[in-house]
């Protein structure tokens, strides 16, 4: 497969004169190109807008066909997790087209690409929950996200959104070609087949590629109905594919939006606030402004921008400006921060009581014994390799904006109401994101961008955060405190559990970012904990939302990140108690959950749980359902709590349908090293209101030197594919935590875990 620049726009004659349905009905009927001469501020999708060809075929909003070949139009970002690859297999399938031929780009900001699985994820309803209620509320929330048209990468439901609708458009593309080939030679259309992206007739031996039946394709309407190929006639999917951007990649070649380079283009960094979402009452840059190459400097609501010539020019610049801050409206330190959490518990109501089986406050106050446990958790940054950045241009009332972003319509509706501009003047292109873990969800580098780019008028500007102000100025991970109450049951099996989970609400700290109120619950508190695969007869999660103001945000499994800590850590605790080996209780509380039976007994044999461990060495073992996707994970340790190693992890997943194992793997280390950082090393701590680290010797990564070996297995029980990206990261904190345990007898109860241990 390869990977390019996109075609040179397609602002053209009509090219699509039919739509199919996508999706459960949905039929992209507005989407038209147009010609050159046409308003080319109309609204349509465009690729690039670097000019205009007449010589472009475009059967669906998935799919351009022109001289070059075939491209695919990739409606998600890629940021690493290899979703491209997944979702223009989707079309190549069913299209019936060789894969080294295939090209792929991101799809511009469109209602054409809404991602209608999104807000699913929501619902406060487990994901083995099939009740008429459930699926009620998934279907509305499905319905929301068409109508929102929201463009999203995100949540791990890339491939769950394209599997049917993306298949279809290739399907749909399939069958015009073949009625394409048939009117070409005046046969049946039932009489040819297709293959590796051209249409035969085995009658003669004649073939057409796909791009010379083009003109006579153009005419004939997509059907709306489609069959689709059955699983054992796949090609691609299901196999570990190549994907399209690895040799650029590998050469140095990709270009991320930190890579952006044109001719006269300025430069720019920023300072803000310390204190977060707080403003500025004045700035000194005097001295700034007469260092060598410094153009601008420009007032921000929160901080202040310095225009050079270059970016280094641009950091040097910024470090003389002289501010005179604003105090932020939160606790000043991290200690009263989880105070604030603390008391939640105690003096708020619950914001949620998604799980309320039984009767577990009865039931433990009339226990003999209760084991109880306080956890906590702390807040996160993404630290993601590529610092924030984006490049803007702002000239005769259109702005342009070059952006690694996860949310193009939502740049480009704020960016329109922040400069009142018609949505039509904003034009987002979406390069490589290099990595993102859910930071690049938010949009507030890139306006920054724009209200720079609009203050120069016409020149184009790229800006660049530094690494101590990408550090500092994050949407962290939310912290989070959590107190537990249990009672082991004669069976083997927990009694009764009770959780109680205090976390500022990631919902609702976004929207107000966004403008707006979030007056429901906030089921992500409580994620990893309340909807977990588990029989336990009394069974209460509760869920509290402090206004704590911090700015929070999505961060890698959200709050299945903390939760699958505290529940599963929790659970090994009372298995301690009850003398039972942690994971057989797991396999007896699972009984009526078919799934997480196969995904426990798996990881049983090929982790070698039974077989006593070598002395000095000793295993923990977790599993949290997350995203659809069923991930049980076995940690093995050695050495002593001075000097403690993690030697391997055994990871057992269950994708649903594998659309692509090598990745499936892939992302399961990703998930697990990226969880393994967090629980070993991961801390944002406050102090005077600001946030104490700042670059990566302050805020850690896993070395190579440090990362264990990793197996994964894959095992496959389900019609639908589920999340990929996320789920490898819930399960790994409490599987190291556990192993600490079972090793030194020390049970720690939050991280980062180096402040009890040192990891070797």
């Amino acid at each position: 497969m390869r990977t390019g620049d996109p075609p040179t726009g397609i602002i053209r004659r009509t090219l699509i004169l039919g739509s199919i349905a996508l999706g459960g009905g949905i039929a992209f009927g507005y989407y038209q190109y147009r010609r050159p001469d046409a308003n080319p501020l109309r609204r349509r999708p465009d690729l690039d807008g670097d000019g205009a060809r007449d010589d472009i075929l475009s059967i669906t909003p998935y799919l351009i066909i022109d001289a070059e070949g075939i491209t695919v139009i990739a409606p998600r970002a890629e940021m690493g997790q290899g979703v491209q690859a997944t979702l223009a297999a989707f079309v190549a399938e069913e299209l019936d087209v060789a894969w080294h031929t295939v090209r792929v780009i991101h799809g511009p900001p469109d209602k054409a690409y809404y991602n209608g699985e999104l807000l699913k994820d929501n619902a406060p309803f487990a994901y083995y929950d099939n009740s008429l209620s459930a699926q009620t509320l998934r279907s509305a929330l499905g319905l929301a996200g068409r109508l929102l048209g929201m463009q999203a990468t995100g949540g791990s439901c890339s491939a769950k959104d394209g599997f049917d609708k993306m298949r279809r458009a290739g399907a749909a593309a399939r069958q015009v070609f073949i009625a394409a080939a048939a009117r070409h030679w005046a046969v049946p259309a039932d009489t040819l087949r297709t293959a590796d992206g051209f249409v035969i007739n085995p009658a003669t031996g004649a073939k057409r590629a796909y791009q010379q039946l083009a003109a006579i394709a153009v005419h004939i309407k997509p059907p709306r109905k489609v069959t689709l190929k059955p699983r054992r006639e796949w090609r691609y999917l299901g196999a570990s594919l190549t994907k399209p951007d690895m040799l650029a990649k590998c050469t140095g070649a990709a270009q991320f939006g930190i890579d952006m380079r044109r001719p006269g283009m300025l430069y720019a960094t920023v300072i803000r606030n310390p204190q977060l979402g707080a403003g500025m009452r004045s700035f000194d840059a005097a001295t700034a402004s007469n260092l060598r190459g410094v153009v601008d400097i420009i007032a921000l609501e929160d901080g202040v921008a310095v225009v050079a010539d270059n970016t280094w020019r641009a950091f040097q610049a910024a470090k003389t400006v002289r501010c005179e801050w604003r105090r932020a409206d939160y606790p000043a330190t991290t200690a009263a921060q989880l105070q604030t959490l603390r008391d939640a518990l105690i003096t708020d109501q619950p914001d949620s009581r998604f799980r309320d089986d039984g009767d577990a406050p009865s039931a433990l106050a009339t226990a003999d014994h209760v084991i109880t446990a306080h956890y906590q958790a702390p807040f996160l940054a993404h630290a993601a390799l590529e610092p924030m950045n984006a490049t803007a241009q702002y000239q005769a009332d259109t702005l342009t904006i070059w952006a690694g972003t996860q949310v193009p319509t939502v740049l480009r509706d704020q960016a329109a109401k922040r400069f009142d501009l018609d949505a039509d003047r904003v034009r987002v292109h979406v390069p490589l994101l290099g990595g993102s873990f859910g930071r690049r969800t938010e949009v507030d580098y890139a306006l920054q961008a724009a209200a720079i780019a609009k203050a120069l008028n016409g020149p184009m500007v790229k800006v660049t955060w530094t690494r101590e102000e990408d550090t500092r100025h994050d949407t962290y991970r939310p912290a989070a405190v959590g107190h537990c109450q249990g009672v082991m049951g004669d069976d083997g099996v927990p009694h009764a559990v009770r959780m109680q989970i205090a976390s500022p609400s990631v919902n609702a700290s976004i929207m107000r970012r966004l403008g707006a109120s979030s007056p429901l619950s906030d089921p992500s508190i409580v994620k990893g904990a309340a909807d977990q695969p588990y029989d336990i007869a009394h069974y209460q999660v509760l869920g509290y939302a402090p206004k704590l103001n911090v700015p929070v945000g999505l961060w890698r499994s959200v709050g299945a990140s903390y939760n699958g800590f505290f529940h599963e850590c929790f659970l090994d605790e009372l298995a301690a108690a009850g003398n039972i080996d942690p994971l057989i209780m797991r396999l007896n509380m699972t009984r009526n959950f078919p799934v997480a039976q196969t995904v426990l007994n798996a990881l049983r044999q090929f982790s070698g749980w039974d077989a006593p461990c070598p002395k000095g060495q000793a295993r923990g073992v977790a599993m949290t359902l997350s995203f659809g996707a069923y991930v049980a994970q076995v940690v093995e340790v050695s050495g002593a709590a001075d000097a403690l190693r993690v030697e391997r992890v055994h990871c057992v997943v269950n994708p649903g349908v594998a659309l692509d194992p090598g990745n499936i793997e892939a992302q399961m280390q990703s998930g697990i090293i990226f969880g393994l950082t967090a629980a070993m090393f991961g801390e944002i701590t406050f102090a005077d209101g600001a946030v104490q680290q700042s670059n990566f010797h302050d805020y850690p990564i896993l070395s190579l030197a440090q990362t264990p070996d990793i197996r994964v297995k894959i095992v496959q029980q389900g019609d639908q594919p589920q999340g990929i990206g996320e789920p490898g990261t819930p399960p790994i904190k409490p599987a190291l935590a556990n192993a600490i345990f079972a090793l030194t007898g020390q049970r720690i109860r939050e991280y980062p875990l180096n402040k009890w241990v040192r990891f070797v």
